[in-house]
């Protein structure tokens, strides 16, 4: 146990450096995780647009579906994966084998109803999945379509994350349970300062997406006393439910329409942030295996 240990150490040793850059070329992965508090307010659309916007920049995008009890990212994409996580954990498969590349120039990479089992994974099961993880690094951008609501798994992604972007509309249920995953995040991951932002979907008018923002981070400052930055709104529109039904991204059936074109300044206004808080992919690895596996973080001395 102790040799193998100390195998896992070396192997996350000689892929970060320090200052948790890849030693490889020096690149920082930006990890952004995508969250809602219910279900129904467009999490997965925005992720997977926002997903396709930075690959138009000429980013390097890995598209995970975060969302283990009801992946949907496949569906809106209309591809079947062959394989997912759960063959990585289970050492049946390699991270190359189960990525999928789209016709939109991004990466897509199934999840898995089975991921809880990493908590009970081996030493010698947890060395090869994050030797497989790893290799995930030459990606610029990997964005994180979590599950809505909380449960553990959800924490584990955004605690891991670089970025938290929590999606809201106007409505009164959608607004209250934003504010609760943000009361949640805020108060259940107390060993790191989680950096937390708010993108309001299907709004009528940038006056109505200003207004409910306010509201949230006004509320979230008065009771939690935590910041939490306003990202931007996208319009409520027809060509969002006819990409769905045509299962195509908005953003490629019309790239000029609304929704289209809120993206692209959201994603515009993300990459003009400082950007120096991103980890990397082993950064990203070490918090999300240590949420359920306290040792992980002895073994790295985090």
């Amino acid at each position: 146990m102790e040799e193998q240990m100390s195998e896992l150490r070396e192997i996350m040793k000689d892929s970060t450096s320090n200052t948790g850059t890849s030693k490889k070329g020096n690149h920082k992965t930006r990890i952004i995780a995508i969250t809602s508090g219910k279900g129904g307010v467009g999490k997965t659309n925005i992720a997977l647009n926002m997903s396709i916007a930075y690959a138009q920049l000429g980013k390097k995008v890995i598209l995970i579906d975060g969302d283990l009890g009801m992946a949907n990212v496949n569906v809106l994409l209309n591809v079947v994966p062959k394989y997912n996580l759960l063959q990585v954990i289970n050492k049946q498969k390699t991270m190359d084998e189960i990525i999928l590349d789209t016709e939109f120039g991004i990466k897509f990479i199934a999840g898995a109803n089975g991921f809880s089992k990493i908590a009970n994974l081996s030493v010698d099961e947890l060395t090869y999945f994050a030797e497989q993880f790893s290799s995930l690094e030459n990606a610029d951008i990997i964005i994180i379509d979590t599950g809505a609501g909380i449960n553990h798994n959800v924490l584990q992604f955004v605690a891991a994350a670089d970025e938290v972007y929590v999606i809201t509309t106007p409505e009164p249920t959608a607004i209250t349970d934003a504010y609760g995953i943000i009361k949640i995040i805020t108060t259940e991951i107390i060993d790191r300062e989680i950096n937390i932002h708010l993108l309001v979907n299907r709004v009528h008018s940038a006056d109505e997406g200003k207004r409910i923002s306010e509201r949230i981070i006004n509320i979230v400052g008065q009771f939690l006393n935590y910041k939490v930055n306003y990202v931007g709104f996208v319009y409520d529109d027809p060509v969002v439910q006819a990409s769905v039904i045509r299962q195509k991204p908005f953003i490629i059936i019309n790239p000029s329409s609304k929704p289209a074109i809120c993206i692209k300044h959201i994603v515009g206004r993300i990459e003009k942030t400082d950007n120096s808080r991103s980890e990397g992919v082993s950064s990203f690895l070490k918090k999300f295996l240590g949420i359920k596996n306290s040792w992980f973080f002895i073994i790295f001395d985090i």
